[in-house]
């Protein structure tokens, strides 16, 4: 179907009649408000454009506080040990030596073997002596043959003598022939427990329960007597003693807190104690106690001398060898502690930073105690339960606001390392749970607070502070 342009044209023609027509209906209509609709048509569209600012325009920069990593301050009991280099002999040892003269006839023993007290070692040929034996108790039979002749004598004068039948030259003459044969026969046996002493010198015996060590001489061997013939050794080392030097300092700090080594006090709960690390830098699984103290200082090394008892069974430590000795010093109860990592030493002493309960940072001075793995004691400066600066104190100054993040040792430190989105989560919710746990009111994160956190900013005022 074709449309002709005279119908084109009609058309629009009444379509713009129509619309002027409509045009002037509405400005009909509008003429017709009243001044107070128009009014509030006005403040409809200031409000709403008002609105749209507010909603549109870019939040006000947050200041940016520093997030550090805290920990409470706790107490414990702190054991204080000092090293020293010590050096483990056996408990006994004794070298065996030949005490008299003779010819080696026989070895009893298996060289390094266990030996008992009184067990026969060596054999010195016995003839020689075991002929003085026999000529010893044959001179003493002798002596008591005349001995009892003199008694007999003496027993006859005596009632001649009373009877005046005989005279005093004779009684006297018979006393001291009695007494002269007593005399011998002492000497006698004198001599032949000598000999007999002598006879049992020549089976070489262990004086005591031990290791023995092989053999210094040889079989047919001319040995001799005054210690100058060494047959062998005997080693009793089922305990040891350890010998090591104690500096002047340890000993003083701990007589000040009144413990005297040496000694056993039964008034405390424990007492000085060793532990041996080996060579192999293993630990020896027994533990010694100390059972002397020189009483004198050395004045060159300024040291003194140390004794302390190990048991052995196992043979696992050896005579003469070097060892690492660990001794317990004292044990400070109820101890104030802190990470040594959270102190700073400076020339005018040691501080630590204290976050306090509005997330200011304290400079605070202490005094320092002993330092025990990787935990030093604080003498005076803090108080158990206040929240001290582990991680980050480097960023901060005395005074300084900050974002605590508690350190529960539940990986809340690559917590903070996190986007910063789920930053705001790790600072609220660790320091919360770890306050509840220690009797510390923590704070709540509002949604505000959480926003500001996740910005990198505090969560306000009050809303990151750690509250007791």
């Amino acid at each position: 179907m074709r449309i002709s342009r005279e119908k084109i044209e009609h058309c629009a023609v009444e379509a713009g009649r129509r619309t002027i027509h409509f045009g002037e209906a509405a400005g009909r209509r509008i003429r017709r408000f009243s001044r107070r609709t128009w009014i509030i048509i006005a403040i409809v569209a200031v409000v709403v454009a008002g609105g749209l600012y507010w909603l549109l325009k870019p939040a006000p920069p947050q200041p940016v506080y520093p997030i550090v990593e805290v920990e409470p301050v706790q107490t414990s009991d702190m054991e204080i040990y000092g090293d020293y280099v010590g050096r483990i002999r056996a408990q006994q040892f004794v070298e065996i030596r030949a005490r008299v003269e003779g010819f080696l006839e026989k070895m009893l023993f298996e060289e390094g073997t266990y030996v008992k007290k009184n067990q026969p070692l060596f054999i010195i040929d016995p003839k020689l002596y075991r002929a003085r034996v026999n000529k010893a108790r044959a001179q003493l039979n002798k002596d008591k043959a005349l001995e009892l002749k003199a008694e007999r004598d003496l027993n006859r004068i005596r009632p001649l003598y009373d009877n005046k039948a005989a005279s005093q030259l004779d009684l006297d003459n018979a006393i001291a022939a009695y007494e002269s044969a007593t005399a011998d026969v002492a000497m006698s046996e004198a001599d032949l427990t000598q000999a007999e002493t002598a006879l049992g010198y020549t089976t070489v015996s262990s004086p005591l329960s031990g290791y023995v060590s092989e053999r210094n001489v040889d079989i047919g061997t001319l040995v001799g007597p005054n210690g100058q013939s060494l047959l062998a050794t005997v080693v009793k080392s089922d305990t040891v003693l350890i010998d090591f030097s104690m500096t002047e300092i340890d000993y003083l700090r701990s007589k000040a807190r009144n413990v005297n080594f040496g000694q056993r006090d039964t008034t405390r709960k424990w007492n000085p104690y060793v532990t041996v690390r080996l060579a192999d830098n293993t630990e020896y699984p027994l533990r010694g106690s100390v059972d002397f103290a020189d009483p004198q200082v050395d004045p060159n090394t300024g040291t003194f001398s140390v004794r302390a008892e190990m048991p052995n069974p196992d043979r696992v430590l050896l005579p003469g060898q070097f060892a690492k000795v660990r001794l317990l010093l004292d044990v400070r109860e109820n101890a104030t502690v802190v990470p040594t990592k959270a102190i700073i030493i400076e020339k005018g002493g040691a501080y630590v930073f204290v976050i306090r309960p509005d997330s200011t940072a304290e400079r605070r001075m202490i005094e320092l105690g002993p330092e025990v793995n990787n935990k030093t004691i604080v003498e005076r400066g803090l108080v158990p339960g206040e929240y001290i600066v582990t991680e980050g104190y480097h960023k901060l100054s005395h005074g300084d606001r900050a974002l605590p993040l508690l350190n529960t040792g539940d990986d809340a430190a690559p917590a903070a390392a996190e986007p910063v989105e789920e930053g705001a989560g790790s600072v609220a919710a660790p320091m919360g749970e770890a306050a509840a746990e220690g009797g510390v009111e923590a704070p709540s994160a509002d949604s505000a607070a959480v926003k500001a956190a996740s910005e990198g900013a505090p969560a306000a005022e009050k809303g990151d502070s750690i509250k007791k």
